[in-house]
């Protein structure tokens, strides 16, 4: 297991680091789905939540999932986001041993980009669900965002970070609608290809 976030300076939100616990856990399937997985990473650094991190198969290292997911509430994690591409066994074989929210991101790495994992992750039997994402990078940001939403509902400090993190969205997309309006179509094409 790798931790991450554990030392963090939350500026603007706090003067001072602070030493904090991992709440949330990311399991990904596979050392190939961490860079989609990064995705995640970057939302929980933005919003200022511990997380760790670790790699483990539903297929090659069921024990290994079985003892990390076994132990994480008393680690104290309240989320748990497990990422795989393929069969994507991962997310469910996770949620079978906890009670804690499970949620799923279908990592794009397959022949079939994605979709089989979709389909894996979200046809859970009733009884086990997985809070399943959509497939790649998009699925794993939102996987942090939605975390956070779970973390924000007995940490007002996070649902604060959440409403920030809205405005700023918002705020970028009408300073693009802003420039677009100014400099016309073909050159903001121009400088979104000359990146």
């Amino acid at each position: 297991m790798h931790i991450f976030a554990k030392t963090l300076a939350i500026e603007p939100y706090l003067d001072k680091e602070l030493i904090m616990k991992p709440v949330i856990a990311i399991i990904v399937g596979s050392d190939s789905d961490l860079p989609v997985i990064q995705e995640t990473i970057n939302i929980l650094e933005e919003l200022g939540i511990p997380f760790e991190i670790t790699i483990g198969s539903a297929h090659r290292t069921p024990d290994r999932v079985a003892e990390y997911i076994s132990t994480a509430s008393e680690r104290g994690i309240k989320v748990i986001i497990a990422a795989a591409g393929g069969a994507a066994h991962l997310p469910g074989v996770v949620a079978s041993k906890t009670i804690l929210p499970v949620i799923g991101v279908p990592i794009d790495n397959s022949p079939l980009n994605g979709l089989d994992s979709l389909y894996s992750i979200v046809q859970m039997p009733g009884g086990i669900p997985v809070a399943t994402m959509a497939i790649g990078r998009a699925g794993a940001q939102n996987a942090g965002i939605f975390a956070a939403q779970i973390i924000a509902l007995s940490e007002p400090e996070v649902s604060q970070r959440l409403m920030d993190y809205r405005r700023r969205m918002a705020e970028s997309v009408k300073s693009k609608a802003d420039k677009l309006s100014e400099i016309g179509i073909k050159k903001y094409i121009e400088t979104k290809t000359n990146r």
